[in-house]
């Protein structure tokens, strides 16, 4: 008798696309835009979001090798714009990572004393102890580091976010005083204002991550049927979580003392605090920790396995293709980790800890669209190149289809990595040669790294190693 093959719901996938893009860490830089947020969260669905989801499900499904990304582009465009690709991906996790860290630092903070939330040594302390703790467990295997991420996403997401979902109803329906109005001209925002659009690129980074769950689209019943199915549940309740609960977080604090890293418990400890129940807000601080530090687990394995099959292909040295007995990339988390402990130094000379994070956030969304592009571009030139490799799933339309979804994936990336540039009016990064300067000197250095790499490339790095497995 044949074993079946468990096929996974539409549910379930749209649960684990949640699980890797859903946070509540972005509902306080999209809050910046007040009742204008649900118009571009709505917008950045419909050119971003779906674009990168339909694109990235043909891909994984035409090529489904352990890679992703690098296997791709590099199928369309040869090994070195693949290396390239998965580089960028890798790098600007590895500047991400702080981003979160210090969001984990500033819940932490309201459990210990609110004013450390501020305190940049504190924040860097903290990001620092987080990571390498992470980096030690996931070397534990997979089977840990999945434990951490669904723990996590349950508790730290999903009840954290509903509740202040919750509480923003409850205060509004109260007859509560709004630092928001909702409006008609309130929610058409003025996108001829540079000021308005440069948050935008924060809102692109919301639902970035696709192209690592797109892997699971072979595996549902009927992949042309059931994946775009998932993928409209998925939309719809990120985007519906979203809204209510940047409007939650926007109705109660004003737009100018929003803060970028703890504005939800900012908002919940308004709540709260109206209702004479502040002893909360220590309990929801953990809940928020705990689900942002799940998060960041999920990532730390994807991009570096990632970077790991470009190493096994002889794009690094060696060395850094070893693994340990849990089967994983051990050498690479490590040099991971040491970059990330550099990186947060900024923490340390910017003005304020929400700079920081912007910087941090822009970096990351430059670098990430830079890879969109590649992804896009490469999913329409395969359809011309390989036209006949079987996918499970293809995009609708043939190749014009291809050519309008990821027409529009390129042009949204092209926009988000221009108004990315532009530093935004209502937060403190230092004066405008410092921005723009640590902003080009990161897109050039990562942009240039694998050339730079592959110039000292030597022959003995695409030779087999005669023991994979590293102690």
């Amino acid at each position: 008798m044949k074993n079946k093959v468990r096929a996974l719901s539409v549910f379930a996938l749209a649960m684990i696309n949640l699980a890797a893009i859903g946070s509540v860490k972005n509902w306080p830089l999209t809050a910046e835009y007040g009742f204008s947020s649900i118009f571009y969260m709505i917008a950045a669905a419909l050119v971003f979001f779906l674009p990168l989801s339909l694109v990235s499900a043909e891909l994984a499904t035409g090529w489904p090798k352990a890679g992703g990304v690098f296997v791709w582009v590099k199928e369309a465009f040869g090994h070195r714009t693949g290396f390239l690709a998965i580089w960028l991906l890798w790098f600007e996790n590895v500047i991400w990572y702080p981003t979160i860290l210090s969001y984990i630092a500033a819940n932490v903070a309201y459990i210990i004393s609110p004013d450390l939330a501020s305190n940049t040594i504190y924040t860097l302390c903290v990001v620092l102890i987080a990571y390498w703790g992470a980096t030690w467990a996931n070397l534990r295997g997979m089977r840990a580091s999945s434990h951490i991420s669904s723990f996590g996403v349950l508790f730290g997401t999903f009840i954290p976010g509903l509740l202040i979902i919750v509480l923003g109803l409850i205060w509004y329906f109260s007859g509560n005083p709004l630092q928001i109005t909702f409006s008609a001209d309130a929610l058409i925002p003025k996108i001829s204002s540079i000021d308005q659009l440069v948050f935008f690129s924060g809102i692109i980074l919301t639902f970035c991550g696709m192209e690592m769950s797109a892997i699971h689209a072979k595996d549902v019943q009927n992949p042309s049927r059931d994946y775009p199915r998932a993928i409209l549940l998925s939309a719809v309740i990120i985007i519906g979580m979203g809204i209510l609960g940047v409007l939650s977080i926007a109705s109660v604090i004003p737009q100018n003392e929003i803060s970028l890293v703890a504005g939800t418990l900012q908002a919940f400890s308004r709540f709260v605090g109206a209702y004479g129940l502040d002893s909360f807000t220590p309990y929801i601080a953990a809940l928020f920790a705990i689900g942002a530090f799940g998060s960041m687990s999920t990532w730390i394995v994807g991009p570096t396995k990632g970077l790991l099959a470009a190493a096994q292909s002889g794009d690094l040295p060696p060395y850094f293709r070893a693994i340990n007995k849990r089967g994983m990339p051990k050498r690479l988390m490590l040099l991971q980790a040491g970059i990330v402990s550099l990186i947060s130094l900024v923490f340390v000379f910017m003005p304020t800890v929400s700079s920081a994070f912007w910087i941090l956030t822009a970096i990351v969304v430059q670098l990430y669209v830079i890879m969109y592009l590649l992804l896009f571009a490469a999913a329409i030139k395969l359809k011309y190149k390989k036209p006949d490799v079987p996918r499970a799933y293809k995009v609708p339309g043939g190749k014009v289809g291809m050519w309008i979804v990821a027409g529009t994936g390129i042009a949204s990336s092209i926009l988000s990595l221009i108004v990315g540039f532009f530093p935004p009016a209502y937060i403190e990064t230092g004066s405008l040669l410092f921005y723009e300067g640590v902003l080009i000197f990161c897109v050039i250095l990562a942009c240039l790294a694998p050339s730079l790499i592959l110039k000292f490339q030597k022959p003995s790095w695409k030779h087999p190693l005669k023991h994979e497995v590293s102690e």
